[in-house]
């Protein structure tokens, strides 16, 4: 049987750093307030984590009648957690400290030899990035890497991710864990892009979210009452599978999806392709229908259209407060323009469509996310049974695209 003393503590501790988290810099007769714990106990508990480094005093409060009181805060670089997202092209990773800043990143070219090769590129980019900031390796307590692939729920290996050859026969998470030393979760990363999005901007506000990334493919995440929903096979938001757009029976559907058969990159440079006989990029597209050529203008509102139809039935199923859109090709203004009209002739109510506002750096706050609610949860609550400790978010420029 549990000792009813030892969980009492850890549930004293978790309470505590979840308030001083929360509300830092903060006095100890707010945290006994915010707790309900008496004020002998919040000061014997800050006191001991003043002690190990974990938190420490920043000033007084201001503006009281009578004695100034000491306040406190957590130390930001006490420890730090490592957020990577992986992708077909490139691999980037970030070092965030326990208030959820980035505190130093490195990205470069995917190895295109895959498999165990890339589980060493990771391992590098995050030594990389502890160099750039002089932070020691043992530092760092925990590793959560987004991957573009299909998690299974039993085992949390990698399968379904054609974009990176390799990963999905080897025991990815256990092989990475191994060579990094510390506790390493694997998530799908557009999962974790709309745990980032949720997490940065719509956290508490509009907790029925859905993420669609559009790109070389398309998936969606899903957070509903502020939970991510992986499903019963961890394939939650595979809507690039949807029976829209291409004809589903098809072989190629079943390998592909018949919506991102019709929507996703090659299907945008093969139509039009096929309408003006040349190649093009999906970039130099975009640019002649801002030009004005009227094959380009067709490429684009062909993939909107049923882009917003995946949409509407999303919306029919989840009747989320939000969909965030993101993605090489969801972030243009072009598309959104396009998608937003197409909308509301195909759906009877309105659906609140927004651009995500953390780009390519939405994944990586979704892993960081989650890695510091981990640490918080390993350090402060000592493995105590649906212990959860929320971390609030940094300030959003930490996460957007011009962080160095």
């Amino acid at each position: 049987m549990a000792d009813p003393s030892n969980i009492s503590r850890r549930i004293t501790l978790s309470a505590v750093v979840q308030a001083i988290t929360t509300y830092g810099p903060v006095s100890r007769a707010s945290v006994a307030k915010m707790t309900g714990l008496s004020k002998q106990t919040v000061s014997e508990v800050v006191s001991s984590l003043e002690q190990d480094g974990w938190v420490q005093t920043v000033g007084r409060t201001e503006g009281n009648i009578g004695r100034r009181a000491v306040v406190y805060e957590i130390v930001p670089d006490a420890a730090m957690v490592a957020s990577v997202d992986l992708g077909g092209t490139k691999v980037r990773a970030a070092l965030c400290n326990l208030s959820g800043a980035v505190v130093s990143e490195a990205t470069e070219p995917t190895s295109r030899a895959g498999g165990v090769e890339v589980i060493s590129q990771i391992a590098a980019l995050i030594a990389q990035a502890a160099r750039q900031a002089d932070i020691p390796a043992e530092k760092i307590r925990v590793a959560v890497v987004g991957v573009p692939g299909v998690l299974e729920a039993a085992t949390g290996n990698i399968r379904l991710a054609p974009n990176i050859s390799g990963i999905d026969s080897i025991d990815f998470p256990a092989l990475l864990q191994a060579r990094l030393g510390v506790e390493v979760l694997v998530e799908n990363d557009v999962n974790l892009a709309a745990l980032g999005e949720h997490w940065m901007t719509h956290q508490g506000e509009r907790d029925d979210l859905v993420y669609l990334s559009i790109g070389t493919g398309i998936g969606a995440g899903l957070v509903i009452g502020g939970q991510l929903v992986r499903g019963a096979n961890g394939a939650a938001g595979e809507v690039g599978y949807l029976p829209l757009g291409a004809d589903p029976f098809e072989p190629e559907s079943l390998k592909v999806g018949a919506l991102e058969r019709m929507s996703a990159t090659s299907a945008i440079v093969g139509h039009y392709a096929a309408l003006t006989g040349q190649m093009a990029s999906v970039p130099e597209i975009f640019d002649a229908a801002a030009s004005g050529s009227a094959a380009a203008v067709q490429v684009l509102e062909r993939a909107a259209s049923y882009i917003a139809r995946a949409i509407a039935a999303i919306a029919a199923v989840v009747d989320p407060a939000c969909v965030v859109i993101g993605g090489s090709i969801g972030a243009r203004d072009e598309l959104m323009r396009m998608i937003i009209p197409e909308i509301q002739r195909c759906f009877a109510r309105p659906v609140p469509v927004e651009a995500s506002v953390l780009g390519d750096h939405a994944a990586l706050a979704g892993g960081a996310s989650i890695a510091l609610s981990r640490l918080h949860v390993a350090l402060f609550s000592q493995g105590l049974p649906g212990a959860e400790i929320t971390v609030p978010p940094p300030k959003l420029a930490s996460y957007q695209e011009d962080v160095a």
